[in-house]
């Protein structure tokens, strides 16, 4: 594969500001490589360590415990990666530190650019998830609720209405009742490749 290179006057600029705007074009170059080179990961590793010394000097990593300022940010390839994978093993356990090597970031810097992305921590996205899985079989099919929680990744049924009445502040037994009185549609509620949209479904 070729590579086109174009000599810019940036280096001039390395002597003049420690945080100048070529550090925001370096990083931003370094980014893009990473997305074409993350099954490389030798290279993908290299490119990921220069755009993290790069990042620090540009925008220094909050103090333990600040708020989180959310400037990090998950590339659009790792959270396709990241999603891919949780999905894939939604049944069993889903660890952060199996999330961090997909995208080769640390934990801490990971779980920053999750929530940066998402919103929310890792755990409570895999929750969500094996709520929203829930939702699937207990208005596409007669599944019983112990075994709707461990097809779901739930420990058992109990841990399933812990987190589903967190969701709906309802019971799975007495939601289930009521959507099924209601004639539920799933065509309505269920979303893209099959997936259960977040807003409304829950409600």
């Amino acid at each position: 594969m070729q590579t086109q290179i174009c000599e810019t006057p940036a280096s001039q600029k390395i002597g003049q500001s420690r945080s100048g705007n070529w550090m925001h074009d370096v990083i931003a170059l370094l980014d893009a490589a990473i997305g074409h080179l993350h099954r490389e990961q030798a290279a993908h590793g290299a490119i990921q360590e220069a755009t993290s010394l790069l990042r620090r000097q540009v925008d220094p990593q909050p103090l333990e415990g600040a708020a989180d300022d959310g400037k990090d940010r998950l590339l659009a390839w790792q959270a396709r990666k990241v999603l891919d994978y949780i999905d894939s093993n939604i049944t069993s356990r889903v660890l952060v530190a199996d999330l961090c090597a997909l995208v080769c970031r640390s934990e801490a810097h990971f779980s920053r650019s999750f929530r940066g992305t998402l919103g929310c921590t890792p755990h409570a996205f895999v929750v969500r998830r094996r709520v929203e899985l829930a939702v699937r079989y207990m208005l596409q099919s007669d599944m019983c609720l112990s075994d709707i929680a461990l097809a779901c990744g739930f420990v058992d049924q109990a841990h399933l209405c812990k987190h589903f009445r967190v969701a709906t502040g309802e019971t799975p037994a007495a939601w289930r009742r009521a959507k099924r009185a209601q004639g539920a549609d799933m065509e309505q509620i269920v979303g893209p490749g099959g997936g259960v949209r977040g807003e409304g479904v829950l409600a």
